[in-house]
């Protein structure tokens, strides 16, 4: 009994140099994206959400909208704090599964567009993301504290560098 129960908890514990899963709600079939107004459930694999601690979720079309919103909380949620913000969750690209955006590797740069166009693609260990850059040619990797506002207007301008 005790070897099942360690296996259980062996099981449960992040891998160093993983992102751990989240536990966001997914979005409504009307949820749209606070910043560009998209349906977001229409995107799956792209799916991010913000959990505040009232239990109101934001969803998003993609982790760059994702960021904007993050970097202009008075402007898209007027009256919360990131104080307040209990999760992060963003759809890895390879098992689709909701990961913590704060551990998670974002590559940028690659063939792989979202639905607003050059995106962060979120993949859940370092090894995944130089992977993706190999198979689609991105052209960098970065953590959650390197995405910048700048880089966000450079992605939307088609300045993939």
């Amino acid at each position: 009994m005790r070897g099942i129960a360690l296996l259980f908890l062996l099981l449960l514990t992040p891998v160093p140099g993983t992102a751990a899963d989240v536990a966001v709600p997914d979005p409504q079939l009307r949820d749209t994206c606070p910043v560009c107004g998209m349906l977001v459930a229409r995107y799956p694999a792209w799916i991010a959400t913000v959990l505040h601690e009232d239990g109101h979720a934001d969803h998003f079309d993609g982790a760059k909208d994702l960021f904007k919103y993050l970097f202009d909380l008075p402007r898209y949620a007027p009256g919360r704090s990131t104080a307040e913000i209990n999760a992060i969750g963003v759809t890895e690209y390879y098992g689709l599964t909701r990961i913590d955006a704060r551990s998670a590797w974002y590559v940028i740069g690659s063939g792989v567009l979202g639905p607003m166009g050059h995106e962060l693609v979120p993949l859940e260990t370092r090894a995944d993301a130089e992977e993706f850059m190999e198979d689609h040619q991105g052209s960098r990797i970065l953590r959650f504290d390197e995405v910048t506002p700048e880089l966000l207007k450079r992605l939307d301008a088609g300045d993939v560098r």
